[in-house]
């Protein structure tokens, strides 16, 4: 029987003149994963807010990816030594 599950990511932004910082936060079955990811605009460049907000959020996200993977690793070598 197929079964629906929404899991919920949270990103949260905080900009200023020159830089974005992103936080990426997921809960999934009681694991808890938070991952930050930041981007500066050189001075010299004209201000382009969504790109600093797409950059920091790709970086937020590929940080809690290592994460997640990490954690299905460690799950998987618990389940393989049980065996």
């Amino acid at each position: 029987m197929e079964e629906q599950k929404d899991v919920v990511l949270s990103i949260h932004l905080t900009e200023d003149e020159t830089a974005t910082s992103a936080l990426a936060v997921l809960d999934l079955r009681g694991d808890h994963f938070e991952a930050t990811g930041s981007a500066r605009r050189n001075p010299t460049d004209p201000p382009k807010p969504l790109i600093g907000e797409e950059l920091a959020i790709a970086r937020a996200l590929a940080g809690l990816e290592s994460q997640i993977m990490d954690a299905a690793q460690e799950k998987i070598e618990a389940f393989v030594a049980e065996q």
